[in-house]
């Protein structure tokens, strides 16, 4: 959590800002249960997975058979890695060896081998400069309505889940702090949330409904990015909201590094 936190506060820092430089895309991280070289590997390929959707912007790229065939190389691209104990400080159970201890592996890979990989896909890397997205999100449960905010405990647990999943794919995102936030709460039009937003100062705009819906069994999201003059809008239901949020940073990363439109 401290580390998402301090992600949190760099994306959030200096809503004045306009573009910013990403800098860790070749990173990523998985949880593994001990050390051993088996789960490692196994790591190794969902890291490189991640890595090449973040580099390229490409979220197409999960699940395609040719990056499971790279991925299954993935250890030979790795330029470092380390652990972090997730029970640190806490003894081990009478019935747990060390082996059954969950880590956080953190997984650094070459970034000119990372390039190639992704040459041999027909894709080209996005480039570490990328736009500052203003992201407006309007949360709708039965016990709330609330538009989230940088800080505040209303929609904690969804704004960790949106600043995770906008590290995750490397979109430079700034959020309205709770007092913004509030005057955002009486619209409900795309466009007059649009219009709101762009007072964030980014270089593009993400407007966002969430709503929990009995009958899709699940969230229900609407997004709507304008950038370049240009109107982008797509839909997601019956998911969890933190498959809501990794489909709008997803959707979002895709169309500014110009690979298309999000489904």
């Amino acid at each position: 959590m401290g580390r998402l936190l301090a992600a949190a506060a760099l994306l959030l820092a200096g809503a004045a800002a306009r573009a910013a430089e990403v800098d860790d895309l070749t990173v990523a991280r998985a949880f593994v249960t001990g050390q051993g070289e088996v789960n490692r590997t196994a790591a190794f390929a969902s890291a490189l997975e991640e890595v090449l959707v973040k580099v390229s912007g490409d979220p197409r790229l999960f699940g395609d058979p040719r990056v499971a065939a790279l991925a299954a190389q993935a250890g030979g691209m790795v330029a470092g890695f380390r652990y972090r104990d997730r029970l640190e400080g806490i003894p081990n159970h009478d019935e747990q060896g060390t082996r059954d201890r969950p880590y956080e592996l953190t997984v650094t890979f070459d970034p000119a081998l990372v390039d190639a990989a992704l040459r041999s896909l027909g894709r080209t890397p996005w480039g570490a400069t990328r736009p500052r997205v203003a992201v407006v999100v309007v949360l709708r449960t039965v016990a709330l309505t609330a538009v989230l905010a940088s800080d505040g405990t209303r929609g904690r647990d969804q704004r960790d889940s949106l600043l995770e999943a906008a590290q995750r794919r490397g979109v430079p995102v700034v959020l309205p702090n709770e007092a913004v936030a509030a005057g955002f709460g009486g619209l409900t039009d795309p466009d007059r949330l649009a219009v709101a937003a762009r007072a964030l100062g980014g270089e593009a705009t993400l407007v966002g409904s969430l709503a929990w819906s009995d009958a899709a069994l699940g969230w229900v999201a609407t997004w709507w990015l304008d950038s370049g003059g240009r109107s982008h809008r797509w839909q997601v239901g019956g998911v969890t909201f933190d498959d809501a949020f990794r489909n709008a940073m997803g959707g979002a990363a895709q169309i500014l590094s110009g690979n298309g439109e999000p489904q």
